[in-house]
């Protein structure tokens, strides 16, 4: 078990060791033309010589280069996931050397091609074979150099970024309110001489409701498991309250198999009880809506404010995580927004709905 444990670890280290991006998407070869049509311009501005022009030099060194950018991105998109073991240094040497190669592969093929069937245009086809070459390979090598390094640079940033997002994930898994653990238990107890099955039905959610906030495998989950676990809250909240606390779920719309963050609406019911319910001595009601629609899915909690300082710390933790783990998981396109507004306080959720993945096969 230990060495299954050490191999895994390794696995993801050598996994997150590969910051170059993924070649194979069109995205990535769109980046690279760009690139290389920046290093052309800026290669014809610093050659330019009235002889040739500017445009006929830009457009050589366009074409030039485009097969170079173009069959560069196929080689790493071809290579890629044999590169996935290797170190970031090892990797870096390695696309290094493969450009390299492939700049002064393409270079002798333009040159073997000027010299036999343009031998006659010196002025735009050189004439020695190995010092064109080198220049190009060393000027590939540096715009490489570069790129790799903002590679590594943004890979970096964004493994920063995930793993801060993680960090608060697990302070929000063991921020277990005190309270919440000293009634649940004295509600349990209580129970066991009147109600036995109740009580052995509380002790059950507990226990399921520790484990899902605790679990290291809930980075993403069905809606669907994430409403399990807000129902379990519910119940188990719904015992000390009674009538005091009332949730109504309007979530006929939602599609259960839409992948989210986990502790996505278990925190947010957690909120609006302990901060909106709990301190009214009528209670209230905890409104839970959700539908889906052009492809988002909308999720809002309502519930009514107890004073004016509904808005604590513990409710920005929540909601600063929540917006950050969605972004992370969605980019732009997730929405979380919170206030309060008249007597009600009001977070809403919106995300694009992207169902499971079937599972591969072991």
């Amino acid at each position: 078990m230990k060495a299954d444990v050490q191999g895994t670890t390794a696995s993801s280290e050598e996994i997150e060791a590969y910051y170059l991006p993924d070649f194979c998407t069109s995205r990535a070869a769109l980046a690279i033309v760009l690139i290389v049509e920046l290093t052309a311009f800026v290669l014809a501005l610093a050659t330019y010589t009235p002889e040739i022009g500017f445009w006929l030099e830009l457009g050589r060194l366009s074409m030039f280069l485009i097969w170079i950018g173009l069959a560069g991105t196929a080689l790493l998109c071809w290579v890629g996931r044999r590169l996935q073991h290797l170190s970031a240094a090892q990797l870096s040497l390695v696309t290094l050397a493969i450009i390299s190669g492939l700049i002064a592969l393409v270079s002798a093929l333009a040159w073997w091609t000027g010299d036999t069937l343009f031998a006659g245009l010196s002025a735009i086809f050189p004439e020695a074979l190995w010092p064109f070459v080198l220049r190009n390979v060393a000027i590939g090598f540096v715009i490489t150099a570069l790129a790799l390094r903002y590679f590594y640079v943004a890979h970096e940033w964004q493994r920063n970024v995930e793993m801060q997002a993680r960090a608060r994930v697990h302070a929000l898994q063991a921020r277990i309110r005190p309270h919440f653990l000293f009634n649940s238990m004295n509600t349990i107890a209580s129970l066991t001489r009147s109600d036995p099955a109740q009580a052995e039905q509380a002790v059950q959610d507990l226990a399921d409701l520790f484990r899902a906030n605790l679990s290291e495998k809930r980075n993403t989950i069905t809606l669907e498991e994430e409403l399990e676990v807000a129902r379990i809250y519910q119940r188990i909240e719904q015992l000390r309250l009674g009538d005091r606390l009332r949730v109504d779920w309007n979530i006929a719309q939602l599609p259960r198999h839409a992948l989210v963050p986990g502790l996505l609406l278990q925190p947010l019911l957690e909120n609006a009880i302990y901060h909106g319910v709990e301190p009214r001595p009528d209670g209230g009601v905890v409104t839970v809506n959700g539908e889906l629609a052009g492809g988002l899915v909308t999720v809002v909690v309502r519930n009514p404010v107890a004073d004016r300082r509904s808005d604590r710390e513990g409710n920005r933790l929540a909601l600063a995580n929540i917006r950050e783990r969605l972004s992370l998981m969605y980019g732009e396109r997730a929405l979380v927004k919170a206030g309060q507004f008249e007597n009600e306080y009001i977070v809403t959720l919106r995300f694009p709905h992207v169902e499971e993945k079937a599972k591969l096969p072991a």
